[in-house]
């Protein structure tokens, strides 16, 4: 099982302090609560995901470890699960939500583009792949401005999980993958 990062709007006064409330959360398939809904409550990056976080939380003035920059993939507040060896959920209340959507809705990506090619390009086949690669990057980066649009028009947190390795939802349907698969993928225009 390849390694992904789930992302999932909660409406606030749904939202438990729980892990075993945060796991069900998980269970549920995407599809499913897209139907029940009737709106896109998840998203989820490839294996890739420490990669963009890398553009958002490096660019400049300076790295930040805290605000809206950082909080896009790997931001919130950790709720520790029973067993240790896990990686925590990560909660962003719906305030947060809307000042990272504040965030992606201003930023340009050509700009964290340039700050972060240079440490990035070498894993993903240097210059000669940066194409595909930028590409790939870029339509993640559209894919997680829509999420976290969507998510501060409703006024929803967002809950993110990181399955390990043999851990995964009991949904029929995987969630949908932002673009961070192989670079060698060619996706349309950016």
């Amino acid at each position: 099982m390849s390694t992904y990062l789930r992302l999932r709007a909660v409406p606030p006064p749904a939202l438990r302090n729980s892990t075993a409330w945060l796991e069900r959360l998980f269970e549920e398939d995407s599809e499913a609560v897209r139907h029940r809904v009737g709106r896109h409550t998840e998203e989820s990056l490839g294996k890739r995901y420490l990669d963009q976080q890398r553009i958002y939380a490096a660019a400049p003035p300076h790295p930040v470890e805290d605000g809206p920059q950082a909080q896009v993939v790997l931001g919130g507040r950790p709720v520790f699960r029973t067993e240790r060896h896990k990686p925590p959920f990560l909660v962003l209340t719906s305030a947060q939500a809307r000042r990272v959507a504040s965030f992606l809705a201003r930023a340009d990506f050509d700009a964290l583009w340039d700050f972060a090619r240079a440490e990035l390009l070498p894993h993903y086949g240097g210059v000669a792949a940066e194409p595909e690669t930028w590409q790939a990057f870029a339509a993640a980066h559209r894919e997680l401005k829509a999420f976290y649009a969507q998510t501060a028009e409703c006024g929803d947190a967002v809950v993110k999980w990181l399955p390990v390795r043999g851990e995964t939802s009991t949904g029929r349907s995987s969630p949908r993958v932002c673009a961070l698969r192989s670079p060698s993928r060619r996706r349309g225009g950016a």
